[in-house]
């Protein structure tokens, strides 16, 4: 049975006001205006907190986005979806909700370079930006970097705070590089502190079974492996390259090249 419009009104008006953070006004307002004899004016009201809710989103996300630093262009609406099998569209819609997030999560993107894996986690990373969720999109090698400067600066447990803000981060290209002891014991550290608590995406062009070019000693490879894949998507991009198909399609006499 549904609520009288004018009910529907005042209880939004109030979880509005709520939602600002406005307990006193969001307590009063309704009963001052009703009391006062303005109720005709209660549906303007709601117009007006309906915009401010909305430019309070559109800042949100604006914020949240400059602060993704996601590469531009790579949403889902210029993610060629048609080249992958549909298992692999459907995981990747799925994910775009974000939802994964809620149950700290971990997405893992195998394939090899140009399958798309790269614009596929910055489509989800811009759907989830979109929804409001807070991402962090980083070449691999540069936040390990970070991290170890961190770590010389006896600043390594304030990092990880700040990287522990993030719904989402996304680490690209983990299997270009290959690690020493202790770039592998931040990025292990990393590993370790988002269990079960904050969700990672990691892309890689090396399967697990080569992880050990990365992580170097077979425990660590073990240890790290065990915590990603326990909660876990994983995505195969087992598709051509587009770029080399790109190319074919330039070189055949029937393609053309504007």
């Amino acid at each position: 049975m549904s609520l009288p419009v004018d009910v529907e009104i005042e209880i939004e008006v109030t979880r509005l006001l709520a939602s600002f953070r406005l307990p006193t006004a969001s307590r009063e307002m309704v009963r001052r205006v009703r009391d006062a004899g303005h109720e005709q004016a209660l549906p303007i009201l709601l117009e007006v907190l309906r915009a401010e809710a909305d430019g309070r989103k559109g800042r949100r996300v604006e914020r949240l986005r400059k602060a993704a630093r996601l590469p531009p262009g790579k949403t889902m609406d210029t993610l060629d979806m048609n080249r992958f099998p549909l298992e692999l569209q459907r995981k990747i819609r799925n994910l775009s909700s974000g939802d994964f997030r809620e149950s700290a999560v971990n997405i893992l993107a195998f394939g090899l370079p140009g399958t798309g894996k790269t614009h596929a986690s910055c489509a989800i990373g811009n759907a989830m930006v979109d929804a409001g969720h807070s991402v962090l999109f980083t070449p691999a090698y540069k936040l390990v970097q970070d991290l170890l400067a961190a770590k010389r600066d006896l600043a390594l447990p304030r990092a990880l705070r700040k990287l522990d803000a993030y719904d989402l981060l996304i680490l690209d290209d983990i299997g270009y590089i290959k690690q020493r002891p202790d770039e592998v014991e931040v990025l292990f550290t990393l590993m370790a502190e988002r269990y079960e608590r904050r969700s990672l995406m990691i892309t890689s062009n090396l399967v697990f079974s080569e992880w050990d070019q990365i992580f170097q000693n077979p425990m660590t490879t073990a240890a790290a492996i065990d915590r990603l894949v326990h909660h876990s998507v994983i995505l195969e991009f087992d598709v051509p390259s587009y770029r080399s198909a790109e190319k074919i399609n330039e070189s055949s006499p029937s393609g053309t090249h504007q």
